[in-house]
């Protein structure tokens, strides 16, 4: 694995250890490395997942890339005290306009947010190799989503990782207006009321500041992670 970038092969490197979810793979330290990608190559094995989001990283690539680990700095959290419920949204929780349920239906969900349009963004970063990645991640208890439904049909949701008292939030998708917020925040607040601490929102969004997101320091993320995780 190499960590200036200098990797060509596309997606999961197939020379590289496969790592089970109680390997460890130091990662460099964020904090010497210039810019938000600290190191490119490896593959997306349970351990190598696991060991880069205990050291605050994550894989975001294009299908043409290798994989990309990256620790943005500044880092976007959302807290206990800063979650945001408006009162639009406290209705449509109240009336039950949606039937939230969480870790029904794993593969629907990364699936969708993998179809989503994004105006931001050309395609997507949710490949084949991070679906499987990630669904083996569910299957061993880290990987988690919280769904919408209307009438039995999947609306909305998201997905991350639980690590300890945090939540590593990776994407959503809406098929219905307020889905999305719905699975979410019913999601925050039963990981807050059962002693969640922080949800990792990776980078800023005005849809994730809107839920109360807010900038910390990238050294101040992964002090957190060691006292949380």
């Amino acid at each position: 694995m190499k960590d200036d970038g200098a990797c060509s092969a596309a997606g999961p490197d197939p020379r590289f250890p496969y790592l089970g979810e109680r390997d460890f793979f130091k990662f460099p330290d964020p904090e010497k490395c210039e810019g938000d990608i600290i190191a490119a190559g490896g593959n997306l094995s349970p351990g190598m997942l696991i060991s880069a989001y205990r050291q605050g990283i994550f894989p975001w690539f294009n299908a043409e890339d290798p994989v990309l680990w990256q620790s943005p700095d500044p880092r976007f959290i959302i807290t206990p005290d800063s979650l945001h419920v408006s009162a639009t949204m406290k209705k449509v929780l109240k009336r039950g306009d949606f039937d939230i349920r969480f870790d029904y239906d794993f593969l629907a969900v990364i699936q969708a947010c993998s179809q989503i349009e994004r105006p931001e963004q050309e395609g997507t970063w949710i490949t084949d190799d991070m679906i499987r990645a990630y669904t083996e991640l569910h299957r061993l208890g880290y990987a988690h989503s919280a769904e919408s439904y209307v009438q039995g049909e999947l609306a909305g949701g998201c997905y991350g990782i639980l690590l300890g008292r945090v939540f590593f939030g990776e994407s959503m998708f809406s098929k219905r207006a307020n889905a999305s917020k719905a699975a979410f925040l019913s999601f925050a607040q039963a990981l807050f009321q059962s002693g969640g601490a922080v949800i990792d929102c990776q980078v800023p969004s005005k849809h994730l500041k809107s839920l109360g997101g807010r900038e910390i320091e990238r050294k101040d993320f992964l002090s957190l992670l060691k006292v949380l995780v």
